[in-house]
């Protein structure tokens, strides 16, 4: 029994699609529930977001995005070195006090759940141009990220036809954000440098090759590769929710 069993609502066809579709109380559309309203999580959680648009995780999201544009044109320009890794490594860690804060303040919003997903794409996308320029980021892992996410974003603006709530961050795409933000933030501070493991010959693999790279890379190798599982497993659920969608209309 859900907590939505208790729930008498006033239209019974609505809640059957809302029910229907729903595999316990986290996996719910919020918006079908909220719309038929037979949600009865309290609002603010992340199964009954609020519209609110001012709160502090809202405001830190917004920091992270001025914090990545400041280290951009810092770095871009040549300017403090460190001060431009300061602030990226703080824009990095923000991407995990936003949703920790909405979580333990209740204050879980729409415009949260939206924007988060956006300005952690943007701060990878700004540390891969980052380290472009300055040489240190193979070109491949640059446009396999880019790819990646304009992937992502382009489903998840094609599932909106299926869903009005965003597709929740999986716990393997906070793995791979914390892998590339951490590999990125060791790359742009140039240590510790490590030997190459010379297992292939290939130039495009530096660190894999026997050329002495920064032991970022490392991490960055790891991110490419659960990056790629999250695409999949985002996929899978994107045609998840796209039957659910259908099944519920023919219902």
């Amino acid at each position: 029994m859900t907590a939505f069993d208790d729930i008498q609502p006033s239209d019974d066809s609505r809640w059957g699609r809302v029910k229907n579709s729903t595999k316990s109380v986290a996996d719910y559309d919020a918006h079908a529930a909220q719309s038929a309203h037979v949600t009865a999580a309290p609002l603010g959680t992340p199964q009954n977001p609020s519209s609110d648009i001012v709160t502090l995780a809202n405001f830190i999201t917004v920091c992270r995005f001025a914090l990545t544009v400041a280290f951009l044109v810092l770095f871009v320009k040549g300017g403090n070195h460190h001060l431009a890794l300061t602030l990226y490594a703080i824009a990095a860690v923000t991407d995990f006090l936003d949703g920790w804060v909405a979580r333990a303040t209740q204050t879980v919003s729409w415009l949260g759940k939206i924007m988060d997903p956006i300005m952690d794409r943007f701060l990878l996308i700004t540390g891969v141009l980052g380290l472009v320029v300055a040489g240190d980021l193979p070109l491949w892992v640059a446009a396999f990220v880019a790819v990646r996410d304009l992937y992502l974003l382009g489903g998840s603006v094609y599932l909106q036809k299926y869903r009005r709530r965003p597709v929740d961050v999986s716990f393997i795409g906070k793995v791979t954000t914390a892998l590339l933000m951490t590999g990125f933030c060791v790359l742009l501070l140039g240590a510790p440098v490590v030997p190459g493991l010379g297992i292939t010959s290939a130039a495009w693999l530096p660190g894999l090759n026997d050329q002495e790279v920064t032991a970022g890379i490392f991490l960055v190798y790891a991110g490419v590769v659960t990056s790629f599982l999250t695409a999949v497993l985002y996929t899978i659920e994107g045609f998840a929710i796209k039957r659910e969608a259908l099944e519920g209309e023919r219902a």
